[in-house]
């Protein structure tokens, strides 16, 4: 039997986290890790608001199955990326259904599919107090993964808006403006201005006295971390004090970029602040960005970010798409309808894609690229916006996360899924034990790749 360990997993605060390595006798039998001086593992999460139409069509669902598949009319814009992603076909989340649980809570599929997004979890309807759902995927990562990146997650969004009030029949605007959840009273609240962003991640105005006192924080946590490490590895067998030496040795060489006054992250150069007043494109070029670099700089390693908010309203006229984004998914197979719809949905793919691209054109010091090492989800809180519905959900996976995923494929599963059971393997992939997650989530979603094994 694994040995329990007595002592706290993480230490956390001040935006510092740094937890032991998993360690095999503590662990499933079959689990393999990177050693210490692999590039880090990330996980980024693109959410878009109205679900796609088509996601159970062929303007969404590719027509064959396996490798080497035919990109859908809306899926094009992944173009050479297609060898990167996985299609997934047959994932729902059914706490967020009306009748979920037996008891129907009638309208409201937009800021309940949103709110239990990445929680999984059934919601609870209340206007303006009493919330409760439950902690996010993205939270649990960060809770793991945050190790001394200056920022355990960042939540980025391009609309904003308070978390209190009825914004959707009787649900919390907590529910529908927020996708992170850091406890089941806890939503995050996203940053939607690039310039704060950009302030925040490159810690402009940042007094000596106050980056002294960040390394001199960081410098105490790490001997704590380095002591307790010590004292553990009397108590585990060969192969995990192999791991632990590893671990140390990453732990002294952070020691000695703290005290030398350097982060864990590359050298990397600011760019130019973005401007002042930038429109709804170019405010979604600039955020991927900012993104982008923020991962390839080690700024965090946990990212989510909000196209819109749940039921979002914005007109896309400047697609030839007039209208309303809500009040077209209500399409009624009206043609038009359906036409406006399939431009915005490609569109969406296509600053996904984007973002791809700049991580995969970024290197890592093994030679690896930023994409290589990061699990990036596109999704939406529904599948077809006209049937509210919370089963065969457009679900987009790219990079192969330091190679726990077999990318570039589309995956059918017979019967429904729940995508509880895909965050699973997103956890598992970052190296975040975890048996249980949401209402529903029991087990690795398999089909995956490496990470479904053991």
């Amino acid at each position: 039997m694994a040995p329990s360990l007595s002592r706290r997993a993480l230490l956390r605060g001040a935006g510092v986290a740094l937890a032991l390595p998993a360690l095999e006798s503590l662990l499933p039998r079959g689990v393999a890790h990177a050693g210490g001086t692999a590039p880090p593992k990330r996980m980024l999460i693109w959410y878009v608001p109205c679900g796609i139409n088509g996601s159970t069509a062929n303007a969404w669902r590719p027509t064959a199955e396996g490798a080497g598949f035919a990109l859908s009319p809306m899926l094009a814009p992944l173009g050479a990326l297609r060898s990167e992603a996985l299609v997934l076909t047959g994932l729902s989340n059914r706490p967020a259904q009306a009748d979920y649980g037996g008891v129907n809570d009638g309208a409201g599929d937009h800021a309940r599919g949103t709110g239990s997004f990445l929680t999984a979890a059934r919601i609870t309807k209340t206007e303006a107090t009493g919330i409760r759902n439950g902690i996010s995927v993205d939270q649990v990562a960060a809770n793991a993964i945050g190790m001394t990146t200056r920022f355990p997650s960042l939540q980025m969004g391009i609309d904003g808006g308070s978390a209190t009030g009825n914004c959707d029949s009787g649900y919390s605007c907590a529910y529908a403006r927020n996708i992170s959840w850091a406890s089941e009273t806890t939503p995050l609240p996203k940053l939607t201005n690039p310039q704060i962003l950009f302030e925040r991640l490159f810690a402009a105005g940042e007094s000596a006295a106050q980056a002294e006192r960040r390394r001199a924080y960081r410098a105490s946590v790490l001997d704590y971390v380095r002591r307790d490490a010590t004292r553990l590895q009397g108590t585990v067998g060969a192969t995990d004090r192999a791991r632990l030496d590893q671990y140390l040795t990453a732990v002294r060489e952070l020691e000695r970029q703290v005290m030398a006054g350097a982060t864990t992250a590359p050298v990397c150069v600011p760019p130019s602040r973005p401007m002042e007043g930038l429109g709804y494109e170019d405010t979604v070029r600039v955020m991927n960005q900012i993104m982008a670099l923020a991962l390839r700089c080690d700024a965090t390693r946990v990212i989510t970010f909000m196209l819109g908010n749940a039921g979002s309203g914005r007109d896309y006229s400047f697609l030839g798409a007039a209208g309303a984004h809500h009040e077209l998914s209500h399409h009624q197979s009206d043609p038009d309808k359906l036409r406006k719809l399939q431009l915005i949905g490609t569109w969406e793919v296509q600053q996904f894609a984007a973002l791809l691209q700049q991580l995969q054109s970024m290197r890592e010091a093994d030679g690896s690229t930023v994409l290589d090492n990061t699990v990036a989800l596109f999704s939406s809180e529904i599948a077809d916006g006209n049937g509210h519905w919370h089963y065969g959900l457009p679900v987009l996976l790219a990079g192969r996360c330091g190679g726990q995923f077999n990318t570039g494929r589309h995956v059918v599963y017979g019967s429904e899924r729940p995508i509880a059971n895909l965050y699973l393997a997103m956890l598992k992939a970052v190296g975040v034990r975890a048996t249980r997650f949401g209402a529903e989530g029991t087990a690795v979603l398999e089909n995956l790749g490496a990470v479904s094994t053991g």
